[in-house]
């Protein structure tokens, strides 16, 4: 029998999400059946989206969250032992996944694409999700052409700085904000043209330097002040793509524990500039996924598309990795190697 490690939400978190919101736990795993698998964890990602679902799933439930994982047991001649596979069973050491399960090959299940001997890490960020975020985020929705103007957030981030790259490589203009100058400076390295700390700078006077002429194309991953400013330079006719609102999911009523509702988009903003948003889930382009990883995996190897990674040893600190994110504390994709 093989014992799991999981983490489970213990209570919801009010505000940045502490170690006591988390409870670590052992659970003994069903045998391998027919058609079955047992997966073992070797790197597990940490992204913010997850504390927009810590309000969501129940007190007590294994926390969610994507993985590359091995096969250690197999009765499925789909998936041989000592496969990888990219999975979405949340913080677990180990999983076993029913055969039933395993027949929703897709987002939920799929094979780690060759990565011609890179890190197995990279199918945890730029290519992945994240990666594959920035590229039908940015290039579906944004419509970027060429000597375009573009704006991006939160752009050290794993699916920033992916976006940061992707606009170049289309020819664009970017300029990009991140939360300290050491990620400005790697983001300046991405190519970005200009780059500025949003916690010292004042935004509307450098959008004002950076985009005279306006900003045609936005990618935000941060919301709140951030995007209440960016408004104001967009360009009529100006496409929005709506990622993430990273700088609002700690926002709590403390009295009921539900969002504060305080939308940065500026409805005559909107109407007068006849700007299209449009938020997305990533999943809306699972039948175009391995386009996406084929090309930034090619883009990765031409050298066209640099990476970093936060790296932290230890699932035992799988919560300490996950705070980390709201507190600045990683530059490109955080990962946890078990």
């Amino acid at each position: 029998m093989v014992t799991a490690k999981v983490w489970v939400l213990a209570k919801r978190p009010q505000g940045e999400p502490t170690l006591e919101d988390f409870k670590l736990q052992e659970e003994q795993l069903p045998a391998c059946g027919e058609g079955d698998v047992i997966i073992e964890a070797e790197c597990l990602s940490v992204d913010p989206y997850m504390r927009y679902r810590a309000r969501m799933i129940p007190v007590g439930s294994v926390m969610v969250g994507g993985q590359v994982a091995r096969v250690i047991e197999s009765k499925n001649p789909q998936w041989k032992v000592g496969s990888y596979l990219m999975c979405y069973t949340g913080w677990r050491s180990h999983t076993h996944i029913p055969a039933e399960e395993l027949k929703k090959v897709g987002f939920m299940y799929s094979p780690l694409p060759d990565l011609s001997g890179m890190s197995k890490t990279l199918g945890l960020g730029v290519i992945g999700m994240p990666g594959n975020t920035a590229y039908f985020g940015f290039l579906e929705l944004c419509n970027p052409k060429e000597g375009e103007t573009v704006l991006v957030n939160a752009a050290a981030g794993a699916v920033g700085s992916a976006v940061v790259q992707i606009a170049k490589i289309k020819g664009c203009k970017v300029i990009a904000s991140a939360g300290s100058e050491d990620k400005c400076a790697w983001v300046k390295e991405l190519g970005a043209d200009h780059v500025f700390n949003y916690k010292t700078a004042n935004i509307d006077e450098e959008l004002k330097k950076a985009a005279p002429g306006g900003i045609h194309c936005y990618f935000d991953n941060v919301g709140g002040d951030f995007t209440l400013h960016a408004l104001r330079h967009m360009v009529d006719h100006a496409r929005i793509s709506v990622c993430g609102a990273i700088s609002t999911y700690n926002n709590e009523s403390k009295d009921q524990g539900k969002l504060v509702a305080n939308s940065p988009y500026d409805t005559s903003l909107i109407i007068t500039k006849q700007l299209r948003i449009e938020g997305f889930l990533v999943n809306r382009w699972l039948n175009r996924w391995l386009e996406g990883l084929t090309q930034l995996k090619q883009w990765v190897q031409e050298g066209k598309m640099k990476y970093k990674e936060t790296v932290t040893q230890g699932f035992e600190n799988m919560p300490q990795a996950f705070i980390g994110l709201f507190r600045g504390e990683n530059i490109g994709k955080a990962v946890v190697v078990v």
